[in-house]
């Protein structure tokens, strides 16, 4: 007889000391994977090269970035049946925030840059597979104070980058982006993960199988995700 999909608690948005997060692989996968989590997505920052400084994943290290998440994802599932996938934030700033949009790329193992700009990359990206979601979508009204993080491209042009990515942050960490839901778009939750406290907040639940393809696939999908909040409390302790 069918019966329904447990869902898993995922976090899909999560960066190491491959680029700006405070803790390495080894201690970001001990961090979910004690605390119960299903699905760990690490997405560490691919920057605009025009400045030519070396930061985050890049063409001359990506190989060396994904053999790390491989070789830890099999610790990860061996010591917390936790399922890592791999995947980078396309982080394309710029001095007009209205140009500026963050895309986390889940199940992304080609490396896309952004040297021909936001939309070329965000093609190529899914037409490698990935899941893309839009990152902290800002929307900035007239009074509002300035965001710390002035991405609002996706805001302005959401009609049109719409085709380009599958869903949309609604919640990051405890932050609402209530324009996403009142536009009824497909939303997700995440926790982009810098430091320990960003472990906990609004979360992702997926009913799907534990397995890369399985959990890509369903975020591509119009299926729903759920969402939930998870506070202070390990998870595995929590009564």
């Amino acid at each position: 007889m069918p019966t329904k999909q447990t869902p898993l608690l995922c976090e899909l948005h999560a960066h190491t000391r491959w680029s700006d997060g405070a803790l390495t692989l080894p201690e970001l996968i001990d961090l979910y994977g004690t605390n119960g989590f299903d699905v760990l997505a690490v997405t560490d920052h691919v920057i605009r090269r025009s400045d030519g400084l070396p930061f985050g994943v890049h063409g001359g290290n990506h190989a060396d970035y994904l053999a790390e998440i491989a070789a830890q994802a099999e610790r990860a599932r061996r010591d917390y049946d936790l399922l890592v996938l791999p995947g980078v934030e396309l982080t394309y700033d710029d001095a007009d925030p209205f140009e500026s949009a963050h895309t986390v790329a889940v199940g992304l193992r080609d490396f896309v840059d952004l040297g021909a700009g936001l939309e070329p990359a965000l093609v190529r990206a899914r037409e490698a597979g990935a899941a893309l979601i839009a990152a902290h979508p800002y929307l900035h009204q007239p009074g509002d104070a300035v965001p710390a993080r002035p991405t609002q491209r996706f805001s302005r042009d959401w009609r049109e980058l719409g085709a380009l990515v599958d869903r949309w942050e609604l919640f990051n960490r405890r932050e609402l982006f209530a324009w996403v839901a009142e536009h009824g778009l497909p939303a997700v939750a995440s926790g982009d993960f810098h430091e320990p406290a960003h472990l906990f907040g609004w979360k992702t639940l997926l009913p799907c199988a534990k397995r890369e393809d399985a959990v890509v696939e369903y975020l591509r999908s119009r299926r729903p995700a759920f969402l939930t909040r998870t506070d202070d409390v390990p998870l595995l302790r929590a009564a």
